[in-house]
């Protein structure tokens, strides 16, 4: 059976993603403009380029990214939990996703990096757009917020190469030890993949006229 979170499977076509965007904002026009977009996959596929192709094509939607919610390091220890055990999946549902599909205010702080700590307070009026971009995004205790699912893959050893080349060799033992057996149990336990509108793969990194192309992987379409 093939990787879900690689795309060995080969491409079929090239995603069309201002023709998407388009389907998305015509399908929000019974919801007075309305929508909530989950853009899902493993570590270094693509999915935070994807969710900024996206935006300049839906500009009133406001970005969200799960990276935001990683937990601080006291937190992370005493975690425990089965899916994202980094991350506050929690917070993200209760301050982000449930008041956004109530077509209520958002407001979140983000976690900095930089200090290990919650820091900068985000708010966002209600009933604004959400593209949400992030592994574990479309986690399944979250997927009934979305209007809309995506979910990006790519080859293991180019995602690897991805991650490093952007966090530095020395992160290596966080994404083989700790990050991608994570996300692989998370993609076997809840299929995220099988509940995306579409699966992409950033494999061929072709760039186009809005930045890296992406390939459909899969024509079926599981919601």
């Amino acid at each position: 059976m093939a990787d879900p979170t690689s795309g060995e499977s080969g491409p079929y076509a090239l995603f069309d993603v201002a023709a998407y965007a388009a389907r998305v904002r015509a399908g929000a026009g019974g919801r007075g403009g309305h929508y909530l977009l989950g853009v899902d996959g493993p570590g270094a596929s693509g999915k935070s380029t994807l969710a900024g192709q996206l935006a300049r094509h839906l500009p009133e939607a406001h970005v969200v990214h799960v990276d935001d919610f990683y937990l601080p390091g006291a937190d992370r220890a005493r975690s425990g939990a089965p899916v994202g055990p980094g991350f506050d999946l929690r917070r993200l549902r209760e301050q982000v996703l449930a008041p956004a599909a109530r077509g209520e205010p958002v407001a979140y702080e983000r976690y900095d990096w930089g200090s290990d700590r919650l820091g900068e307070r985000v708010e966002v009026p209600a009933r604004t757009p959400l593209i949400v971009e992030g592994v574990y995004s479309t986690h399944l205790a979250a997927r009934p917020h979305y209007h809309h699912r995506l979910f990006c893959r790519a080859a293991r050893a180019l995602r690897l190469r991805r991650g490093l080349e952007r966090d530095g060799a020395a992160a290596e033992p966080l994404w083989t030890g700790e990050w991608m057996p994570a996300e692989d149990d998370y993609v076997a336990a809840e299929r995220p993949d099988l509940a995306a509108d579409t699966v992409l793969s950033s494999d061929h990194e072709t760039p186009g006229d809005d930045g890296p192309r992406y390939w459909h992987t899969a024509r079926r379409t599981a919601r």
